[in-house]
C-alpha cells in the first residue's frame, strides 16, 4: 500500500464535470494498493497518517498533526501510484490489487480514517479532476511495505 500525502490549503475532487467532494485546510492523500495488501497496511498507514506532525504549530515549526488542528482529508484511489515503466516508456500495472480487493481495501481505509478525522473520497475506478492548493509545498510518501 503506498499513499501521498500533501497538505493543502484546500482541495476538491470533480466527477462529470461536477465537484464530488472538496476540503479546507488539511491533506489531499492519494492512495493505492498493490498485491498481497492487508488490512495490517491500512492501520499502519492510518496511524502514521493521522500523527503525522507536518502542520505548523504557534512558532511556524511542523509539530502538529492533522488531528490537532482538527482538518480534513481528501482520499483519492490512485492506481497508478503501482506503476512500473522499467521497461520501456510505457507503464506497466501488474503490481496493482485486483480491481474488488482494491475497492473493498480503499472502502476500509477511509472508514478507518474517518474514525479520527473527517474524511471525503473521490469514486473508485472513476476519471476524476483533482485541485489542490498545496500548502508549503509539503508532499510525504509513504509504503507499508518499507
Amino acid at each position: 500500500m503506498r499513499v501521498i500525502i500533501q497538505r493543502v490549503k484546500s482541495a476538491s475532487v470533480t466527477i462529470d464535470e461536477k465537484i464530488y467532494n472538496e476540503i479546507g485546510y488539511g491533506m489531499l492523500i492519494l492512495v493505492g494498493f498493490t498485491e498481497g495488501d492487508s488490512t495490517n497496511d491500512i492501520d499502519y498507514l492510518v496511524k502514521k497518517i493521522v500523527n503525522l506532525r507536518i502542520f505548523g504549530d504557534e512558532k511556524g515549526l511542523m509539530n502538529e498533526s492533522i488531528l490537532d488542528i482538527k482538518g480534513s482529508i481528501l482520499s483519492i484511489s490512485q492506481f497508478t501510484l503501482y506503476a512500473d515503466a522499467s521497461k520501456g516508456n510505457r507503464p506497466s500495472f501488474t503490481k496493482v490489487a485486483d480491481k474488488d480487493e482494491a475497492s473493498n481495501l480503499y472502502g476500509i481505509f477511509n472508514e478507518k480514517l474517518n474514525e479520527f478525522i473527517t474524511t471525503k473520497s473521490g469514486i473508485f475506478g472513476s476519471s476524476m479532476q483533482i485541485e489542490l492548493i498545496n500548502d508549503g509545498p509539503v508532499t510525504i510518501i509513504f509504503d507499508s511495505n518499507t
